[in-house]
């Protein structure tokens, strides 16, 4: 299995031969250091520990400093952990950069949505509007949600107005358009979540 993390660069098109037109996601992937392995014989299980981006050792606590010195890399500000099937191809200090997605055809890519902060129930749940006419006053109104003798009260889980956006999705099955391994870049076909230069975590699909 590849996977990487990585920085949502922005959106752009691209065009091949015959002139059609590919609305593409460009990511900068990697490299990402390998500050641990973990293997069924020691932890129990397969997985291996990449970080990204360099960070301040003076921003980096005790603790994590002396676990990056042990693995002989820099401090990250982002490290995360993922399930592999095999571990014999990593090794503590190496890096994985986006060569890793040579020849795979689909991935999945999991990011945090934009905050929209506090939304209506138009916005949030795509609700119906109200008439715009003279004389009506629930226009943007989610209307009747709670009766007054039965139930008498709000059903848990109704969809009603509250804080949209800000929180972790995953995109599945989205084609690899092109790779640049010289600049680190991945294109991927669509829209990802997350806005510019947001962190987004890749693996094969």
């Amino acid at each position: 299995m590849a996977l990487l993390i990585g920085k949502k660069i922005g959106m752009t098109q691209l065009f091949d031969e015959s002139g059609t037109v590919t609305p593409v996601t460009v990511i900068e992937a990697g490299p990402c250091s390998i500050v641990q392995v973990k293997t069924p014989e020691k932890e129990g299980y397969a997985a291996i520990q990449i970080g990204f981006i360099d960070a301040k050792e003076s921003r980096t606590t005790s603790p994590m400093a002396g676990h990056y010195r042990k693995a002989g890399v820099k401090p990250q500000r982002i490290l995360r952990e993922f399930r592999v099937d095999d571990t014999s191809e990593f090794e503590v200090g190496g890096a994985v950069d986006v060569k890793v997605f040579e020849g795979v055809a689909k991935v999945h890519v999991t990011a945090t949505s934009k905050g929209r902060g506090f939304a209506g129930t138009v916005k949030r749940h795509n609700f119906q509007v109200g008439r715009l006419t003279h004389g009506n006053k629930s226009h943007r109104e989610p209307g009747s949600v709670g009766n007054c003798a039965t139930p008498s009260r709000i059903w848990k889980g109704k969809r009603l107005a509250g804080r949209l956006g800000g929180v972790t999705r995953t995109v599945k099955n989205l084609s690899v358009v092109q790779i640049d391994p010289e600049n680190n870049l991945i294109f991927i076909k669509g829209a990802v979540p997350g806005a510019n230069n947001g962190v987004v975590f890749i693996r094969t699909a």
